[in-house]
């Protein structure tokens, strides 16, 4: 009797431990604010936000929940309310998403390059050409039944990115987007991967993304280019407009924002993948930026991603001045 007694003793400690441990964490959940970030799939798939949001929330009392999503859907996010800042890479939205008034306080926060992949046989012949001299070519060989080109058709920013280099090259992308060797997949960049290696094909991705699913073996595609200034590839981050959203966590997606720029947020960002890809999947923007440490790269974003001389034009941006010295 004496035994059964100590083991349901044993037994109620135990239940009242779990309980008040439950109780404990539940608390402190409850005392951390929400922030939604409304985000494009590269920077979600690479696990590179796992790695953010591990360092910024024990720091800071906030629990960042990411949608990952297109650039296009996540800008739609925001402008419904649905989220309080957005992590993207495509400057024609980022722009019309500011003067449309949804966005303020746009900073420049990383960036890599977008790389044409395809199947090692190379049967377009595209290694070593140009970027736009490679469209040309899978479109000849497209054309001629030996080539297929797989796009993510799913208005995101590479998406957008491919569209304005079909434009570059001189085609219409309404014309090129309905001929049979252009698959649209319709899908985020990983899925977009595998079905342009299951048809041996070419795509558009993000350098992060192909990195980690080639380095997984879920791909065998190979670069055929990289890192010319056509495919630069440039993320920001944007707040949601207090003023038209109510709602909105505004001051706290602030804080988030001013970590990704901070020395902390900006060597996360430079060290991610490095042990595992043998390079990082991202490169920090801010202090290439603002002190010109490579002159060439940074004249490039500029060229690419600044709006009227800078990344956020005065009439975008609410307080925070310290933001733009």
């Amino acid at each position: 009797m004496n035994k059964l007694v100590a083991v349901w003793v044993t037994v109620l400690i135990g239940v009242v431990v779990v309980s008040v441990a439950a109780t404990n964490y539940y608390f402190r959940a409850s005392l951390r604010e929400r922030v939604i970030v409304s985000t494009t799939t590269s920077l979600y798939d690479t696990e590179l936000l796992d790695a953010v949001e591990k360092e910024f929330e024990a720091k800071y009392p906030i629990d960042l929940n990411f949608i990952s999503v297109g650039t296009g859907i996540a800008i739609q996010h925001a402008q419904r309310g649905d989220a309080d800042l957005i992590l993207v890479h495509s400057p024609p939205d980022e722009k019309n998403f500011l003067t449309g008034g949804t966005g303020v306080n746009r900073k420049i926060i990383a960036y890599n390059f977008f790389a044409i992949v395809g199947p090692e046989t190379d049967p377009a012949d595209i290694q070593g050409a140009t970027p736009l001299q490679a469209l040309s070519k899978i479109m000849e060989n497209g054309r001629n039944g030996t080539a297929k080109w797989v796009s993510r058709g799913d208005n995101s920013g590479t998406h957008s990115k491919e569209k304005s280099l079909w434009a570059a090259a001189g085609f219409s992308y309404a014309n090129v987007s309905k001929e049979s060797w252009y698959i649209n997949a319709g899908s985020g960049m990983g899925e977009t991967l595998k079905k342009a290696d299951y048809f041996e094909a070419y795509t558009l991705a993000d350098t992060g993304t192909y990195l980690k699913y080639y380095k997984d073996g879920l791909i065998t595609l190979k670069v055929m280019m990289e890192q010319e200034k056509d495919l630069l590839n440039v993320y920001s981050a944007i707040a949601v407009n207090q003023t038209l959203h109510l709602s909105v966590n505004f001051n706290n997606a602030m804080t988030f924002i001013k970590w990704l720029i901070s020395e902390e947020g900006q060597q996360i960002i430079e060290d991610f993948g490095k042990e595992t890809y043998n390079q990082g999947l991202f490169l920090a923007a801010v202090k290439l930026l603002k002190e010109n440490t490579d002159s060439t790269i940074a004249q490039w974003i500029k060229d690419y991603a600044y709006f009227d001389g800078t990344e956020c034009p005065s009439q975008y941006r609410v307080g925070y001045s310290e933001l733009y010295p």
